[in-house]
């Protein structure tokens, strides 16, 4: 049962800022290819720049999402 407290682990600023340049480039890379991310994909993204979620858990999260299996 939940309290309703946030129990999120907060990252630090630059920890945040090392993420947005990492999904920026992962943005650009696939935009590249042709593609575009979805928007289930953008909310995956964002969970994983705001430190809801590790790079571990996103790429599961994101390989279920298209289909495909990730391991890093």
């Amino acid at each position: 049962m939940s309290d309703g407290l946030d129990t999120t682990p907060t990252i630090s600023a630059e920890e945040r800022a090392k993420r947005q340049r990492a999904i920026d480039f992962a943005r650009g890379s696939v935009r590249f290819e042709g593609l575009i991310p979805s928007p289930e994909g953008e909310q995956i993204n964002q969970r994983f720049i705001s430190g809801k979620i590790t790079i571990e858990e996103a790429l599961v999260e994101v390989g279920a999402l298209y289909g495909q299996h990730h391991e890093r």
